[in-house]
């Protein structure tokens, strides 16, 4: 099923954003949010929203529920990040074949917990050391996938059109300190409300804000998905190694040779893979089905 079209991929390129409903089906849906809920615990919001004043800002408290794959529970939420349509639309945003998943993180949102409310900001400073190409598959795509219905009561990610940003300085603008910036951003800004399924793929040059949770006892569930072209070290975020301890088991048994590329890690045939390197990654990851790697030796 084609779960996107080239329009899709158009306006992302044109626009640095669009809005995909029904991409997930509702059995992917439920098994991810029965995940979210065994990651962060079954649990609602607060009955009354947090008094959270007109200064929208960055504060550790919005990420204290924000956390990166792999984690405890089943495949679904393990994987959903790496699914095979998700990458699909990467390499039709990115125009490449090989492509990388350098940030996956759950994060789990409930009213009163903290003021989520952010300024507009674009997503370069922290996934780059210089600032976004000017071709845009050069830069990365990140997406935005919601797992519980989200209306504008349930912090949806509000954003502003390339076509609106651009006569306002477009991402110079943050460079630069803009007087003014984030008053004429707000008069452009779009919201990404939408129902559980939904995805929201979006460029490193585009103007975005989180929203405030203020529906009594509400919840949001969402999963921040990153690919960028396979060998552009310009760009980056996690260092898969770096989270070692983090239950990897649960990723390497079950995801495809194609899934776990999206990793890093060398596909079957590649010469990587010798007898002895097979050996010691199925010591490592013991129910790790190695058979391809091995057959194509």
């Amino acid at each position: 099923m084609d779960r996107f079209t080239s329009d899709h991929v158009t306006q992302w390129r044109q626009e640095g954003g669009v809005l995909i409903e029904g991409f997930f089906t509702a059995e992917e849906v439920a098994a991810v949010h029965a995940d979210f809920e065994r990651v962060f615990g079954d649990r609602s919001g607060a009955t009354d929203p947090l008094d959270t004043g007109d200064k929208p800002n960055f504060d550790a408290s919005q990420f204290n529920t924000f956390a990166a794959i792999p984690f405890d529970c089943s495949p679904a939420l393990n994987l959903i990040g790496v699914h095979p349509e998700l990458i699909k639309f990467a390499q039709a945003a990115l125009g490449c074949e090989e492509v990388h998943l350098y940030q996956c993180q759950a994060w789990a949102k409930y009213t009163g917990d903290a003021d989520y409310a952010q300024p507009f900001h674009c997503d370069f400073a922290n996934h780059t050391l210089t600032v976004p190409a000017e071709n845009a598959s050069d830069n990365s795509v990140t997406i935005l996938c919601y797992f519980t219905d989200v209306t504008e009561a349930h912090g949806p990610m509000h954003y502003v059109r390339r076509s609106d940003s651009d006569p306002l300085g477009g991402p110079d603008a943050q460079l630069r300190n803009q007087p003014g910036l984030q008053r004429a951003l707000l008069a452009k800004a779009c919201s990404s409300a939408a129902p559980a399924g939904t995805i929201f793929p979006y460029s490193i040059d585009v103007y975005h804000r989180g929203t405030n949770l203020t529906a009594p006892n509400g919840v949001r569930y969402a999963v921040m998905v990153c690919f960028k072209k396979a060998g552009n070290e310009a760009v980056g975020y996690h260092a898969w190694p770096f989270h070692h301890q983090q239950p990897w088991h649960n990723i390497f048994a079950h995801a495809t040779p194609s899934q776990l590329a999206c990793f890093g890690v060398p596909a079957p045939g590649q010469p990587f893979w010798t007898p002895l390197t097979i050996e010691r990654a199925q010591a490592r990851y013991p129910d790790w089905d190695m058979s391809a790697y091995a057959d194509a030796l």
